[in-house]
């Protein structure tokens, strides 16, 4: 390489430096001036209605919970009063059939009891210990936590937010299309305002004019419009020769020629600039005559985006940096009702274990009948909602 084209380079390099340094300060002017005129409130209206959580659904309420979570007290109490009366020698003899009653109270509140505690070891051993113990070792869904993170993960990743779903959801629900009007509105608000015109128009003059003004910036551009020219008329003799006498003629050098040139390049457009206006008025129209064209765009940049994110590694990373309490916790709080009424039902089951083993056939019986009754009305209650 010759030293000259090294020097070409090197000021060219130079110049292209400091035309990025006053592109990124004009840039930033420009974003003040849009924060200036920008209508946010506008933009991050949303027609979406907000989400509510769903209400808790109740089976029971919650005066029959409050009257089940006393029935374990009541059998304790049962309990102890039978060591001083247990329809002690008390029996009835109806058809010829004995029923000796006395120890009833015993059995009953000691199957109510075990029910009830059975169950409630059981829940408690699901959450707890939190942290594993030597002796009393861990509990079930602690000890899980991983396994419990990677199966919601991939339930997550493959049923609920995988990209085929979503790309379906964002076509059905039209929401590229709202923003899209929604960002034409804005966009509007703003280039319809004179004063930031006004005030576009002369950023533009501002940003050509520093740049021209600038003698290593207006050097590069000159050389190289010197250059594409000498490249354009390489092969015809006639316009080398007539541009060499125009230089002559001049007493310039071409380079200096197209410097003046570009001098004028800021008058040239602050007088083009009623252009601008049509522009802007022209905007609005041509962003809805592609409208299809943008939405499309837009979707399939989303899809990518979705597509590119590891969906099932996101989650159960953030599932695996939750403690074992914290993840406890999730799980108990969305069931905690429920595994109420699953402590509290084991006493009532084993207060009918209780009957069946002081009497086994006529309560089996007796529990049988029942039984059918209570799905006999539960089917008839069940169809004459489907009629109504």
């Amino acid at each position: 390489m010759s030293e000259q084209s090294f020097e070409d380079n090197s000021d060219t390099n130079r110049a292209l430096q400091v035309a990025k340094e006053k592109t990124r300060e004009k840039a930033r002017i420009l974003w003040q001036m849009l924060v200036k005129y920008s209508k946010f409130d506008q933009l991050s209206a949303s027609s979406e209605p907000d989400i509510k959580a769903p209400p808790r659904q109740q089976r029971h309420s919650s005066t029959v919970l409050t009257l089940l979570s006393l029935f374990p007290w009541v059998l304790l109490l049962t309990f102890f009063s039978s060591f001083f009366w247990d329809f002690n020698g008390l029996a009835v003899a109806p058809y010829g059939y004995t029923l000796p009653f006395e120890g009833l109270l015993r059995i009953i509140s000691v199957s109510g009891l075990i029910g009830f505690f059975t169950n409630w070891l059981a829940i408690t051993m699901l959450f707890k210990p939190a942290q594993k113990r030597p002796i009393l070792g861990h509990g079930l869904i602690p000890a899980q936590k991983n396994r419990i993170a990677y199966r919601l993960a991939q339930a997550v990743s493959e049923d609920l937010i995988n990209p085929e779903i979503i790309k379906q959801k964002i076509s059905e629900s039209g929401i590229i299309s709202r923003y899209r009007e929604q960002s034409t509105r804005y966009i509007k608000s703003i280039i319809d305002d004179p004063v930031f015109r006004e005030d576009l128009k002369g950023w533009v003059v501002s940003y050509i004019d520093e740049m021209i003004a600038n003698p290593e910036i207006r050097g590069a551009i000159a050389q190289r419009i010197l250059r594409q020219i000498e490249e354009a008329v390489q092969d015809k003799s006639f316009e080398k020769v007539a541009l060499k006498t125009y230089s002559f003629v001049k007493g310039q050098q071409m380079q200096h020629i197209i410097e003046e040139a570009l001098v004028q390049i800021p008058v040239s457009v602050e007088s083009g600039l009623d252009k601008l206006d049509s522009l802007l008025d022209r905007l609005p129209e041509t962003i809805d005559d592609n409208s299809e064209s943008i939405e499309d765009i837009v979707t399939t940049l989303l899809y990518k985006l979705v597509n590119q994110l590891n969906v099932h590694k996101l989650v159960e990373e953030n599932l695996r940096s939750y403690d074992e309490q914290h993840i406890s916790n999730i799980i108990r709080n969305a069931t905690n009702e429920q595994l109420r009424y699953i402590q509290y039902l084991g006493a009532v089951l084993g207060c009918i274990g209780g009957f069946i083993i002081w009497e086994p056939l006529l309560s089996i019986s007796v529990l049988g009948t029942i039984f059918l009754v209570i799905l006999a009305l539960d089917q008839l209650l069940f169809q004459q909602s489907q009629w109504h």
